[in-house]
């Protein structure tokens, strides 16, 4: 893969070759290939890549990545973690996490390793492509929660590969608190990130903008992004490129706040928000506050009609140890210590294995399809 891949990637960064189309596996292939619409002129010279993407309707976008944004981006995260290293790939190429690996990689000289994620995310080729890492020098990697609870759930050899990193970056879906210390505690280098397509990937890390980024939030709390990693708008959408890129900065969809030191904190995304008994509850918070819960493994938010509530908050879960899931009540109890009580859950659905996107992201519309079909 990395034989074509790579030496493409650099001349599409160097503005000597086209600009490159990742495309999705599977059904998906031939929609976004119809959106992107191949015959049509790029809208900019400086594109080098446009990066499939979609928002809550499921539609295909996509996100135009110059190259000055991506080789910023790339910059950027090297002097926060501390300067370049060789990387282990253990994203796929199809999406932004994955390509910006590739990208950091280019710029540092060093050839990345690579997990072979034919079939799924294995923990003994992350241990295997761990030990192929060169010796000497900074090493770093880039997971999903998913990835992260798989590998310290697998015993000490996978934990020590883990250790051997100069930082772990864990993005793409909330780390709950509780993974969080439980890598820490491990010795496990962990730096969270948040960050989209539309801005190469993530841009704050740890809740702090990358040099040269700019985080504001609107009056209705949505989170805007600006810099110089914003992306230059949707391939052939000007409408939607208009609503998502004003004055040169992404307005996203997420619902987020600052903290007194600064910090960013995602609460939830836009099109998330329940409306239980009159109450805004953001369900990317309450997400945070029961995936902390230890016997929660990963969790679900979502709202369901309810003729008392308007909406009551349901609690899909799948427990860290099957045989004894989580009841509904432990759950209230749990979340009465962080939350208001509009925010309890007041139904619980427990899962053997949450539906996951390709990426490793929670498949939210899968949930969304589950728990419909319960009612």
């Amino acid at each position: 893969m990395l034989t074509s891949l790579l030496p493409a990637l650099a001349a599409a960064l160097d503005g000597a070759g086209p600009a490159l189309l990742p495309l999705p596996t599977g059904g998906t292939r031939g929609d976004v290939l119809a959106a992107m619409d191949l015959a049509q002129p790029l809208e900019r010279d400086d594109v080098a890549l446009v990066v499939p993407t979609s928002g809550s309707t499921g539609e295909p976008k996509g996100a135009m990545l110059t190259a000055d944004a991506l080789r910023h981006s790339a910059r950027a995260t090297h002097d926060r973690l501390g300067g370049d290293g060789q990387w282990l790939l253990a994203l796929p190429v199809t999406h932004v996490a994955g390509l910006t690996v590739l990208v950091r990689s280019l710029l540092s000289r060093r050839r990345p390793e690579v997990v072979d994620l034919y079939g799924g995310f294995d923990v003994s080729a992350f241990v295997a492509a761990t030990g192929r890492l060169a010796d000497g020098g900074r090493r770093y990697t880039s997971l999903v929660p998913t990835q992260l609870r798989r590998l310290l759930e697998a015993g000490d050899d996978a934990v020590g590969s883990l250790t051997a990193y100069d930082a772990v970056l864990v993005g793409g879906a909330a780390l709950s608190r509780g993974l969080h210390d439980r890598a820490v505690a491990a010795g496990v280098r962990v730096v969270t990130t948040y960050g989209m397509s539309e801005t190469c990937g993530g841009c704050v890390y740890d809740g702090r903008p990358l040099d040269g980024v700019e985080v504001r939030l609107r009056d209705d709390g949505r989170i805007e992004l600006g810099g110089p990693t914003v992306f230059a708008g949707y391939r052939l959408q000007p409408d939607l490129t208009a609503a998502a890129l004003v004055d040169g900065r992404h307005v996203t969809q997420d619902i987020g706040r600052l903290t007194d030191d600064g910090r960013l904190e995602i609460l939830s995304r836009a099109d998330d928000v329940v409306v239980s008994g009159g109450e805004n509850v953001p369900t990317g918070l309450v997400e945070q506050v029961l995936g902390d819960h230890p016997g929660v493994a990963a969790v679900a938010v979502i709202g369901v009609p309810d003729d008392e509530w308007g909406q009551r908050v349901v609690a899909v879960v799948q427990a860290t140890v099957a045989s004894a899931p989580p009841t509904l009540e432990e759950l209230r109890t749990y979340a009465a210590e962080r939350l208001a009580p509009a925010s309890f859950p007041r139904e619980l659905i427990v899962l053997g294995v949450l539906p996951l996107l390709p990426s490793g992201k929670l498949d939210r519309n899968a949930v969304r399809s589950l728990v419909a079909a319960r009612h």
